[in-house]
């Protein structure tokens, strides 16, 4: 196995604006505005899907919800596992997403496509292989120590094992737009490679650390699948906001599921501003591509 430096790739070609080229032709016109209805269609479907959320429920449906000991301990709890995740997850994605920007060893493509798999993997099988993970001797021996399934730490592991494949993700992105050659300048003037990681490298990515550090709480946020699997939907001990949603939904209670879906959606939206603010939508581009 080498780790020896990669060339970094050139960035790539920033399209043009949104506005029309100038001297756009009367067919440009058509054939864009042919575009913006096609891509409408979706754009409204979205904005219907929130209005409808909107007219389901009220503001007093939606303190009744915010009063409710289940719906505040899932609010706690979510806030809680959302933020051990994150920090999880920045953990192991900050050395993976370098070590795969900067190095290039004998299965690298192997190891790349193993750090996909949960993003590609459905959420439900996600969490069922947890669940059989920890039915193995190496499994009931940990939860000898402490208890893991159906509890607390599940939750955060099944969030972290999706979470975190975005941060990694978001980090190699970053580390690929980072050229090496500043690495390269200090360590020539007596700087070892760690010192040129923490005084140079990591500087220049806390962007991308912050986009994928957003992207991960987000993501922690709504996971569902994994969670109910792993987890189970035990009120005032594994409930989160989406399994939030669903006992609401299961009881009739639809009112406060909408209004507990309609709190998620004001996260999600207030997440996604602070990606575009400090991030950049190129950051968000990197986290979300396989």
């Amino acid at each position: 196995m080498s780790f020896l430096p990669e060339k970094s790739p050139s960035p790539p070609h920033s399209p043009p604006g949104g506005h029309l080229p100038p001297g756009a032709s009367g067919r440009d016109r058509v054939f864009f505005a042919c575009l913006w209805i096609l891509g409408g269609v979706y754009l409204v479907l979205i904005l219907a899907m929130l209005i409808a959320d909107l007219t389901y429920t009220s503001p007093s449906h939606f303190l009744q919800a915010l009063r409710s000991p289940e719906i505040r301990y899932s609010i706690r709890l979510s806030l809680l596992s959302c933020t051990l995740t994150t920090v999880l997850s920045l953990w192991v994605a900050v050395p993976i997403g370098y070590l795969m920007s900067r190095t290039h060893f004998r299965g690298k493509g192997l190891v790349d496509a193993l750090l996909d798999i949960p993003i590609v993997l459905p959420p439900l099988v996600i969490g069922l292989s947890l669940l059989i993970l920890f039915q193995t001797p190496p499994g009931k021996a940990l939860e000898r120590w402490i208890s893991v399934t159906y509890a607390i730490p599940s939750v955060i592991l099944a969030q972290f094992m999706v979470a975190a494949a975005f941060a990694v993700r978001t980090l190699r992105g970053t580390f690929d737009h980072i050229s090496p050659r500043q690495e390269q300048v200090a360590m020539t003037l007596g700087c070892s490679r760690s010192q040129a990681f923490w005084l140079i490298v990591l500087p220049e990515a806390r962007r991308g650390l912050l986009t994928a550090a957003t992207l991960a709480w987000a993501r922690s946020l709504g996971e569902f699948g994994p969670i109910l699997i792993f987890s189970g939907a035990t009120r005032f001990k594994t409930e989160v906001l989406p399994t939030t949603v669903f006992l609401e939904l299961s009881v009739g209670h639809l009112e406060a599921a909408v209004a507990v879906s309609l709190l998620m959606v004001m996260a999600a939206v207030a997440v996604l501003l602070l990606i575009r603010a400090f991030g950049g939508s190129r950051s968000l581009e990197q986290g979300v591509r396989p």
